[in-house]
């Protein structure tokens, strides 16, 4: 069963392109007609390719690995913000740092830069400083929390990337690329599809469109969630009957060898005799 619809897709204005002058023509495939100078998206394409999204995205997350949601653009912020919080996932949605997929380790020490601040705040070092230095640790602070808060619990690499509006965030596909990273993406008629794994076409500006893909691809990966939940939950259920079947195997054989030790001595007694 798809995770969405035609008519969903068509009620929150997915179908909506750019205007034909507009077009990038390797979005040909995708488009379904042209109205009023304006290309219209193709949602029955839209709905196969929300599937195998969704169901790849599934799998990521079932693995137990992350996926970093990519949206800096005033409409998606929020909706990308929410959506990747409730299934605590990572995500960017201010400024894309440059270098936060090629030069991880540099990201990494600025959060862990912010790590010190809060451990100054907490073990009462903070006081002990003039007000201007409070001041502009507290900036300093506030500053990291607001590009690197969202990404604090990212401690390795992200397993793929989600990006609404491939051509907005094109340096983040560009390294993820570089670094043989999977790339989810929305993408309009605007935007080359090309470098992208994943391909949604839809319109990415409309936020009911964005709402709506979001919705179908984090319902998948709170599945993918919950499955490796359960089977976390099976195997440890496993590995303690496994480990109460040795115990009671290990308690059968020591009961025969005390049954059998009386016996052996009676034997060893009357051959004596």
């Amino acid at each position: 069963m798809s995770r969405t619809n035609f008519d969903t897709l068509l009620e929150a204005g997915c179908h909506f392109g750019h205007l034909k002058r507009k077009w990038n023509p390797a979005m040909a495939p995708y488009i379904f007609m042209e109205r009023n100078g304006i290309h219209i998206i193709d949602l029955h394409k839209t709905v196969a390719k929300i599937d195998d999204a969704a169901e790849a995205m599934k799998q990521i997350a079932k693995s137990g690995k992350r996926i970093l949601f990519v949206a800096t653009k005033k409409q998606a912020k929020q909706i990308v913000a929410d959506k990747a919080t409730a299934v605590n996932m990572p995500y960017v949605i201010e400024r894309w740092p440059g270098g936060m997929l090629t030069n991880f380790p540099t990201i990494r020490k600025a959060v862990k830069k912010m790590a010190n601040i809060d451990k100054l705040i907490s073990d009462g070092t903070f006081s002990n400083l003039s007000k201007r230095e409070i001041l502009q640790v507290s900036r300093q602070r506030a500053k990291l929390e607001k590009n690197l808060g969202s990404i604090a619990d990212l401690t390795r690499l992200p397993a793929a990337l989600f990006v609404v509006d491939v051509l907005k965030e094109q340096i983040a596909v560009r390294e993820a690329n570089r670094l043989g990273i999977p790339v989810f993406g929305i993408v309009d008629t605007n935007s080359n599809p090309d470098n992208i794994d994943f391909v949604i076409p839809a319109n990415d500006d409309a936020s009911k469109s964005i709402e709506v893909i979001m919705d179908a691809c984090c319902a998948a990966i709170q599945e993918g969630l919950e499955e490796r939940k359960v089977e976390k939950v099976d195997a440890e259920a496993a590995g303690e009957e496994e480990k109460n079947l040795k115990k009671g195997r290990r308690g059968g054989k020591a009961r025969e060898e005390n049954e059998e030790a009386p016996e052996a001595a009676t034997e060893a007694t009357e051959a004596a005799e």
